[in-house]
């Protein structure tokens, strides 16, 4: 804090008692005897011209506290010099002006410190207090100040009742005014029990330590130059010098040492009947002097090393220096609290964004169980459709069964036909000598024969119709079963995908399967016998084309089982389709019974049956 801070300081107070109104502003009149008054205690020359100018009485009402500093600082404060007046008469002017309006003490003479002492105190609530205007002391210079005075009278401050008495107080967080600090001084709360003359005492050491920037001041017996001789002084040690005076009333000073960062202090051995001595060394001569113990000489040396370390540091107060790094340590504990205060919002900040997100997580297992009803009513409406599926294939098992029953009733429909063309063909043997004659009509024959192979080809021109038909629907067929293939991979990558939640239909559509197998090897059974009975009817088929063919010359009649081994067999090859297989046969047979009326209405005659070429071109287009 520097000296025009300082002043200001001081200054502010005059300034604020003169304002009667507490509307910010001063009359001139006032302000011009507060500036003549400034003149003389800074002992600066006066400039009455300046100040009759500045203070016109033609000018229109009071100033304010901005208006009065440019003179302020134009025509008082830039003209101070440092050591040039006395602080304390600057201070005690100030004080003077500001004291009659605002220190009441108690009237009953009840006070805890005298008029003198509030004085000081003053002056030190001015020099700790902080440099913001209204002027105020925060808490910690509040007790640091008193913990100060307690020490000087040897007493412990109660740092709990402070605290409570701070908290009580509508401002006393942010810090006490000058007013609210004498009040609570002269209350006695911290200082019962105590005599006002201990009070003044400790007062009266902590100013000079703080303002007048006393280090230490105490009685030492000190060697002389020219004599060598012993004499007690009172020395007052200050950051610059080391003054000592016959007394404690330093009324006649004997000399000084001045102090600047080549000087040192040491420790010296007992000698000449003194004890605990020690010197100051300057640049020009070695200063001896003894204490009255040993604490007492290592204060002294301790003070000294500090005042030639601020010289050192190029500083002139030790407690300006202290006020600064306490402010900085506020400063840095107002930072600390603030980056904590701002670490617990961003965590309030945090745990409130993680409530938000464990409020959407739960909103999203919500919606998750929500989807997870849907799914189940999905799965439980495909279960439904797929039983309906089941239910449709064993209705077309069924229709099967009995499709495969009719044609298990029409095979027994074709074995009783085939009986009756067994017959036919006994008959046709005893009318084998009869068919001899049928050589002469060959010509005729083979008229018949073209006939029936036109016949013939216009039932293989149907037939092929009736097959691309079968091919048709078989492609339909196809396409179905690849469709429903691919409906069901789509249904098992779907139920893949769900397959937690499927395992109760996995287990009904494995029992399906089972079940399916199980009609599946019904109709392969079903299947086979088909198979067997068309067999059979293939096997009669070629005994009955056997028996048909026409008896040559020269041909050899076979066996008794009726059967011609001069012609080979006419069926070579089978049908990939039972359908078409049946059908061909079914027209086969009908054509031999047609061809037998025939030849029962001519009279036996052997020429209209058909030849074993023409039997062959009719059965080679099943293949």
């Amino acid at each position: 804090m520097d000296l025009r801070a300082e002043l200001l300081k001081s200054i502010w107070y005059a300034f604020t008692a003169l304002d009667v109104e507490k509307s910010g502003k001063v009359s001139k009149s006032q302000l011009k005897v507060l500036s003549h008054n400034l003149y003389t205690v800074l002992c600066i020359p006066h400039d009455p011209v300046a100040l009759e100018e500045h203070f016109r009485d033609d000018d229109d009402g009071p100033v304010s506290s901005q208006g009065y500093m440019p003179y302020l600082n134009k025509y008082i404060l830039d003209k101070v010099e440092e050591g040039a007046f006395v602080k304390e008469d600057f201070d005690e002017l100030c004080w003077t002006l500001t004291a009659k309006k605002n220190y009441k003490p108690d009237r009953n003479g009840n006070s805890v410190v005298s008029h003198k002492d509030a004085f000081k105190l003053w002056c030190l609530f001015n020099f700790l207090s902080e440099d913001k205007y209204p002027l105020v002391m925060v808490p910690d210079e509040v007790e640091y100040l008193l913990k100060k005075i307690c020490t000087a009278m040897n007493v412990e401050l109660n740092s709990c009742e402070l605290e409570d008495y701070l908290s009580q107080e509508p401002q006393g967080q942010g810090g006490l005014t000058v007013w609210q600090f004498l009040d609570m001084v002269n209350s006695g709360r911290f200082l019962r029990g105590i005599e006002q003359e201990a009070i003044s005492m400790a007062v009266e050491e902590v100013y000079q330590e703080v303002i007048e920037d006393v280090l230490k001041q105490g009685y030492l017996w000190k060697k002389g130059q020219l004599r060598r001789n012993w004499s007690e002084r009172w020395f007052m040690l200050k950051p610059s010098v080391l003054s000592y005076y016959m007394s404690e009333e330093r009324k006649e000073k004997k000399g000084s040492i001045a102090l600047d960062k080549h000087c040192c202090v040491e420790v010296l051995p007992d000698r000449d009947g003194k004890r605990c001595m020690f010197c100051v060394k300057t640049s020009s001569r070695t200063y001896e002097m003894s204490a009255s113990d040993t604490r007492q000489r290592q204060e002294w040396t301790l003070a000294i090393q500090t005042a030639i370390r601020l010289q050192a540091e190029g500083k002139k107060s030790l407690h300006k220096d202290l006020k600064q790094k306490r402010r900085e340590q506020r400063e840095q504990r107002e930072q600390r609290k603030a980056a904590k205060e701002e670490e617990m919002q961003r965590l309030k900040q945090l745990q409130e964004e993680k409530e938000r997100k464990l409020q959407e997580l739960e909103l999203l297992k919500e919606a998750q169980r929500q989807a997870e009803i849907l799914l189940q009513e999905e799965e439980q409406r495909r279960r439904q459709q797929h039983e309906e599926m089941q239910r449709t294939l064993e209705i077309q098992l069924q229709e099967a069964e009995q499709a495969r029953a009719s044609m298990q009733a029409e095979m027994v429909l074709k074995e009783a036909e085939a009986e009756r063309q067994r017959k036919r063909i006994l008959e046709l043997e005893d009318m084998q000598e009869s068919l001899q004659e049928a050589l002469q009509q060959e010509v005729k024959a083979r008229q018949d024969e073209e006939a029936v192979r036109y016949a013939q080809a216009r039932l293989l021109a149907e037939e092929e119709e009736k097959l691309k038909q079968l091919m048709k629907l078989k492609e339909e067929q196809e396409e179905y079963i690849i469709k429903t293939q691919r409906e069901k991979q789509v249904l098992k990558l779907e139920m893949e995908n769900k397959n937690k939640c499927l395992e109760e239909a996995q287990k009904q559509l494995e029992e399906v399967r089972v079940n399916r197998q199980r009609v599946d090897q019904d109709v392969m059974a079903a299947q086979q016998k088909l198979r067997q009975a068309s067999t059979n009817v293939k096997h009669w088929n070629v005994q009955m084309n056997r028996l048909m063919h026409p008896i040559r010359p020269g041909d050899k009649r076979t066996n008794s089982s009726g059967v011609f081994t001069g012609y080979p067999p006419l069926l070579s090859r089978r049908d990939s389709s039972l359908k078409v297989k049946q059908r061909v046969e079914d027209k086969g047979s009908d054509l031999v019974r047609q061809n037998s009326k025939e030849n029962v209405s001519n009279g036996g005659n052997s020429s209209m049956l058909p030849s074993p070429d023409a039997d062959t071109m009719a059965t080679e287009p099943t293949n």
